[in-house]
């Protein structure tokens, strides 16, 4: 089934645009028909996402959330034994975003065609990425197709939480930094070009602060053009840098060496690579699969190498945890319970304990970023303002003290 793009004229000459699902272009003109809407133009709508398309892709991006939704649905509707050719024409009716609407229509004509959903999903690599066709090409071998569905909704769910968590605890740092910019954009440009004009009445040399404030008022006023275009250049500049190889390895070994944020880092990393590799795992994905794409989910390019070098082993017949230990980006917990869980046959078990922990850790760590946060940029703003406060008033005192 298809979705059509018609636009015609109904029985008033009114002019008439809309969508309807049908098995072929014929069929659908037989409908438009029956409607009594004499047709004008009609075209199959593409999504544009699939990787063998080049066609411009419409409606948004599909988000994590509606992803969620989506394979929570269809485990529902394949555990209740539904053919899944039928599910994902369901589920094309009953979801509202166009493009996801679309993408589901070809799947389903693919899928009805003989081919495989696992590959029918990895025609879409920017919705249905590794981690997800894998898991549904395990799923569909293994003859566990639901079970496997119920278990990506979790993962996908997990992720999406996680996701949320991070964009909440740097909103509240990110607004504090604009309004700071604002603020002292304001001071600079509007309160101490009035407060200099009564310092030339003075017949006295300014401290250096004082100097320096004033300095800074009229660089801003007379090359701000210059302030922007350095932001913007910087800012060029520093991506431009950190997406070379050599340029990410010194960010990212940076980040992880940062406080709180080295920590933060590697929390999340560490949860994203022992849930995932579980989940994988635990759905028939064969080991050296699995770490394939684990590797490539961890944002970090050093502890992502460590996983690479470890799957090298293993392939070896050796241990998971001896590279990842030596690396010294994976903590001594995390190697201990893998070497626990490879000795005992337990290793997918030992994983998702590590995997909750980790995620809760990650959970208390980000609930209390804010209210870490929030005393240190109070503390730095009110610094800022006491610098500016007291190399103004100083000068006004002794200005007080000359008139009397």
């Amino acid at each position: 089934m298809a979705i059509y793009e018609y636009k015609g004229l109904d029985r008033t000459g009114k002019e008439v645009k809309a969508s309807l699902n049908s098995e072929g272009i014929n069929q659908a003109k037989t409908k438009i028909k029956s409607m009594g809407i004499m047709l004008i133009d009609i075209k199959e709508k593409k999504s544009g996402a699939s990787k063998d398309k080049s066609s411009f892709s419409f409606g948004g991006s599909i988000k994590v959330e509606e992803l969620a939704l989506f394979t929570r649905q269809l485990a529902t509707l394949a555990k209740a034994k539904i053919q899944i050719v039928e599910a994902l024409g369901a589920l094309m009716d009953q979801t509202d975003h166009p493009k996801l609407k679309v993408i589901l229509s070809e799947i389903r004509g693919k899928v009805n065609e003989g081919t495989s959903l696992a590959k029918a999903f990895g025609d879409y690599p920017k919705v249905f990425d590794n981690v997800y066709v894998n898991m549904v090409e395990a799923g569909e071998q293994s003859g566990n197709l639901e079970i496997v569905l119920l278990r990506l909704a979790d993962f996908t769910e997990a992720q999406t939480k996680l996701k949320n968590q991070i964009k909440g605890a740097i909103t509240y740092p990110v607004i504090m930094v604009i309004i700071g910019m604002l603020m002292f954009g304001i001071i600079f440009t509007v309160v101490i070009p009035k407060i200099t004009k009564i310092f030339e009445t003075m017949d006295k040399a300014l401290p250096w602060t004082t100097q320096l404030c004033i300095w800074i008022s009229d660089f801003l006023l007379n090359y701000w053009y210059m302030v922007i275009i350095g932001m913007f250049a910087s800012y060029y500049f520093f991506m431009k840098y950190i997406n070379t190889p050599k340029g990410k390895a010194w960010w990212h070994r940076t980040l992880l060496r940062m406080p709180i944020i080295g920590e933060l880092t590697t929390m999340i990393n560490v949860s994203r690579f022992c849930s995932t590799l579980a989940t994988l795992m635990g759905s028939g994905v064969p080991i050296l699969t699995a770490m394939s794409i684990v590797k490539n989910i961890i944002a970090n390019v050093h502890m992502a190498r460590a996983v690479d070098e470890a799957k090298v082993l293993v392939k070896e017949g050796g241990s998971m945890a001896t590279p990842l230990k030596a690396s010294g980006y994976y903590p001594t917990m995390v190697t201990h319970m893998i070497t626990l869980g490879e000795k005992s046959g337990e290793l997918e078990p030992m994983l998702k304990i590590v995997s909750d922990n980790y995620e809760d850790q990650v959970n208390n760590k980000l609930s209390g970023l804010t209210s870490v946060l929030e005393p240190i940029m109070m503390v730095g703003m009110g610094l800022a303002v006491g610098f500016i406060v007291f190399s103004v008033v100083i000068p006004m005192m002794e200005l007080n003290s000359f008139n009397r």
